[in-house]
């Protein structure tokens, strides 16, 4: 009997799993899709709480801050793009329900305020941003919000972005180490890169120089991000933990994507909703406006594109 019964709590965590699988930013190293060594790497997380009869908890760090380029979004608040994400975050947490009654609570640890110096955006517009996509949140009654002002509260941003880079970050020598090592540190390193020149394109000062600059903020950038990991799995310890970025296979992370989109590191924050036959599509605003498309306005505030 308790074979059995261990036997239904595997299973049930297992068909758990295949669905947060089904929508896994998937790395080369994975032979199958879904993959069994991921299922496996968090197995542990979703089996406790069905033994435990608890909602299963979800963290992911992502929602920070639209990108500062105006080429990319249509603006500092969210929009459409980022509705959709999180209509997709309740999907999700729903058809967990579905096989555990207890159902799933999907923490969305928003992260602008732990690098928005670094990718110069200014603390106002990241509190517009939180304070726009909790509004969001209603009607989504799985997912929450947590940022740095939850943790560090009462004292100001910098003085919190001190903080946490004293009590959870790397030196930059080890982190230079692993980037120079190549393999998944190499890979986030030049994609948070290829963000900040984007993000910069247009500023003063040489190409040659701006490249630098980029290259230098984006250390700080996952110095920054993986401090907040480390911050985020205190906070929550026995939570499955979700990722925007693709990870390496069995890793203790599971990339997740969060719309449709041809670019596998494209982000709601980063880009715009585009209705193209039915289907709404993550892209960069201007290749929105490349093909034609048309603005689409909600309340008289820029929303999503049209295709023609």
């Amino acid at each position: 009997m308790v074979g059995m019964v261990t036997r239904t709590i595997e299973e049930t965590a297992a068909s758990i799993l295949r669905v947060l699988l089904l929508h896994q930013r998937t790395s080369t190293d994975c032979e199958e899709h879904p993959c069994p060594r991921c299922l496996r790497a968090h197995l542990p997380h979703i089996t406790r709480a069905i033994e435990s009869g608890e909602p299963i908890r979800l963290v992911l760090p992502a929602f920070p801050c639209k990108s500062p380029s105006a080429r990319k979004v249509l603006g500092p608040v969210p929009d459409l793009a980022e509705r959709l994400a999180l209509d997709f975050l309740q999907s999700l947490c729903d058809r967990v329900e579905s096989l555990h009654p207890p159902g799933a609570e999907l923490v969305i640890c928003s992260d602008g305020r732990v690098f928005g110096d670094l990718i110069h955006v200014a603390d106002a517009d990241i509190s517009r941003y939180q304070a726009e996509l909790g509004a969001m949140l209603a009607g989504h009654p799985a997912l929450r919000l947590f940022d740095l002002d939850d943790h560090y509260r009462g004292i100001g941003h910098a003085r919190m972005r001190a903080l946490l880079e004293e009590h959870y970050a790397d030196p930059f020598d080890v982190l230079r180490a692993e980037v120079r090592a190549g393999g998944e540190p190499l890979s986030l390193y030049r994609g948070v890169t290829r963000f900040l020149l984007e993000d910069s394109a247009g500023g003063p000062g040489s190409r040659s120089a701006l490249q630098r600059d980029c290259r230098d903020r984006a250390y700080g950038v996952i110095r920054r991000s993986k401090a907040w990991g480390r911050l985020v799995g205190e906070r929550f310890p026995h939570a499955v933990r979700l990722s925007i970025h693709p990870q390496p296979c069995g890793s203790d992370k599971l990339g997740i994507l969060l719309m449709d989109c041809d670019d596998s590191w494209l982000t709601p924050w980063h880009g715009v909703a585009l209705l193209w036959g039915g289907r709404y599509l993550l892209v960069k605003r201007y290749q929105a406006e490349a093909l034609g498309a048309e603005l689409v306005t909600v309340n008289g505030r820029p929303s999503h594109y049209r295709a023609p």
